[in-house]
């Protein structure tokens, strides 16, 4: 084994499946051995929907043993997840009960009740620079305190699922900045909670743990976990703790002067900034001010990504089953025959996701599409142009011009969409990394570590371990005559 190599551990865990991984850094490039691959079950009983939180602890050990049994020098070890959802602890320090998951529609209704009862809308999105979801941790304790939730009741202490996965490893509480920035409790100017928020769902600072920084060490493995495991007194790093934040210190940026696309099922596309952006534009738009790494903001905004053509991809039995093959014939209709908005809620959940398309086609008085490949081009071309409007919403509101956008994540593999994508904006594109969450935990625990100085060293590093792809722009006056039909049809569906 190298000497100059160093390991580190990362653990992270979406909604549906988590993974842990070895991230190798040496010679300033960066390499990712997945270890272990699990599920991530929603328990549902009694009316609710729970995350098993011991589970996901019995997976993280598992992982842990591997990397015992294999003899590596673990550095430390780092988690990052999906945010909003969180822990309630007792007095002696137990668990009080599975922590309940923003999928359970205990808050549908909650957020117009809150803003009825509690604090008016516009004051939280003033203190906060949240997007409204009901599903915000805000608005699941207004839920759970008017329920008379016995575990909130009895909390001493609510930690959110990074931090209380960390606290089950080391037995020390903290309240990771990023993650606790996904609550709309937290003001980005003084970067703490905010104690009028908190008072309406009856807490005070008192029930959160210290406010950490991403690359700062939590504690180290208990003895009942190394006993355990079989390793040593590892560090735990409270890297940035939503998968987001992670992903978006992931990306291999030159300068600050960049957009990113996180793309996936959904698609997250904003800008870092020194400061938190909280307007009445911003207001308006739904954008949103989520904490970054080094004291940064992440201004962004969710846009629908490829959920409509994975749902489709299920509805249609004649398709090719590989993506490039389906995506191939798309490429041969021709262009902007059918023009949808991917954010109107007639895409939310319908279904058939196929219907859909068609009706919204038939109603806008538009060509409507048959067949897996019009359809196919039809999603394709629409994200592009939405995510034009977006990225113009972003030109207006960044204090920096933007030259570039990056892409990261599963999407970052689609050369059709990124070409389009470059088209519409009219910018270069900038596609990778693939791995960008797992990428950017074990950085911030290198940098924990010393062996990074900075973002931006991060980021150079990262830009030296992987190939990018990049996208020029074409056809730029036929994407603006396309736009402006996007924007009226948009307009004209209202």
């Amino acid at each position: 084994m190298e000497n100059n190599k160093k390991y580190f551990f990362a653990v992270d865990l979406g909604a549906t499946s988590g993974r842990t991984i070895i991230g190798t850094l040496g010679d300033k490039r960066i390499e990712l051995e997945e270890l272990t691959r699990f599920d991530n079950n929603l328990i549902e009983t009694g009316g609710h929907f729970y995350w098993d939180i011991y589970a996901l602890y019995n997976e993280i050990i598992k992982g842990l043993k591997l990397a015992a049994q294999r003899e590596l020098p673990i550095c430390s070890i780092g988690i990052d997840t999906w945010g909003v959802d969180f822990v309630c602890v007792g007095r002696d320090g137990a668990l009080l009960r599975n922590p309940l998951a923003y999928r359970d529609p205990h808050t549908f209704g909650m957020m117009e009740e809150y803003f009825d009862k509690a604090v008016e809308k516009k004051t939280v999105y003033d203190i906060t620079g949240i997007q409204f979801m009901n599903f915000n941790s805000l608005f699941q304790l207004y839920a759970m305190r008017r329920a008379g939730n016995t575990a909130l009741e009895n909390a001493d202490k609510i930690l959110f699922v990074p931090d209380a996965l960390s606290y089950m490893l080391t037995g020390k509480m903290v309240c990771e900045y990023t993650i606790a920035s996904t609550s709309q409790m937290l003001d980005p100017r003084t970067k703490q909670l905010d104690e009028r928020l908190l008072k309406s769902v009856g807490l005070n600072r008192d029930n959160f743990g210290e406010m950490v920084n991403p690359a700062v060490k939590i504690g180290m493995l208990t003895e009942e976990v190394q006993k355990m495991t079989g390793l040593g007194a590892v560090p735990v790093i409270a890297v940035a703790g939503h998968d987001t934040g992670s992903a978006v210190a992931a990306v291999p940026a030159r300068d600050e002067k960049f957009a990113y696309l996180s793309s996936g099922t959904w698609s997250l596309m904003g800008i870092e900034t020194k400061d938190a952006i909280i307007n009445d534009l911003s207001y308006n738009r739904n954008f949103t001010n989520e904490g970054g790494i080094e004291g940064t903001t992440r201004f962004l905004k969710n846009i629908c990504g490829m959920w409509i053509y994975e749902r489709c991809r299920k509805e249609w039995t004649d398709a090719p089953k590989s993506h490039t093959e389906l995506q191939a014939e798309a490429m041969k209709q021709p262009a902007f025959q059918s023009i949808i908005n991917p954010d109107d809620t007639m895409f939310a959940n319908p279904s058939s996701m196929i219907e859909a398309i068609q009706t919204y086609c038939r109603e806008t008085g538009q060509h409507v599409p048959e067949g897996y490949a019009e359809i196919c081009r039809c999603i394709f071309e629409s994200l592009a142009l939405r995510y034009r409007q977006v990225f113009g919403y972003l030109k207006e509101m960044a204090s920096f011009p933007l030259g570039v956008l990056h892409i990261i994540g599963g999407g970052s593999l689609n050369n059709y969409l990124n070409q389009f994508t470059a088209d519409s904006l009219g910018v270069e594109v900038l596609a990778g990394p693939q791995e960008g969450t797992a990428i950017g935990n074990i950085m911030l625990q290198a940098k924990a570590s010393g062996d990074v100085s900075d973002i931006w060293d991060m980021r150079r590093i990262i830009a030296n371990s992987i190939e990018l792809k990049r996208f020029v722009p074409k056809n730029t006056e036929m994407w603006d005559k396309a736009y402006a039909r996007f924007v009226e049809i948009v307009e004209k569906k209202g």
